[in-house]
């Protein structure tokens, strides 16, 4: 099972960015897939997940209306589009597959990307 995450990049505050997570090895579409977050010196954060069909999507309070996640389960491919980044959202990024539930909790998820670098400069 491998989930690649890409995506990342340096950005100014206010800027967009969208990260993908293609997943191989297991059918996206049977796993409900989350993204969290981890910056230096910090615990790994969740950022938000999405119900196995898409229908259902769930985010911490600190991203709520700002980013939104999608699936394109043809592509076996999670999106996290991230609308107007500020500083605080600096970190890397991780994608997560879990069978199912409405999961937060980083231990709770079954398998891992490597993560994406993200960085906002005020």
């Amino acid at each position: 099972v491998q989930l690649q995450a890409s995506g990342g990049g340096l950005v100014q505050a206010g800027a967009s960015l969208r990260l993908s997570c293609a997943a191989s090895g297991l059918t996206s579409s049977q796993y409900v897939m989350g993204w969290f977050r981890q910056a230096p010196g910090k615990e790994r954060e969740f950022v938000g997940g999405i119900s196995q069909s898409g229908g259902s999507t769930w985010y911490a309070d600190s991203v709520k209306g700002r980013f939104a996640i999608s699936r394109d389960n043809s592509k076996n491919t999670v999106y996290l589009q991230m609308n107007s980044l500020n500083p605080e959202d600096t970190a890397v990024y991780y994608c997560a597959a879990v069978k199912r539930g409405r999961v937060v909790v980083a231990d709770d998820y079954d398998y891992w990307g490597q993560g994406t670098q993200v960085t906002v400069s005020s």
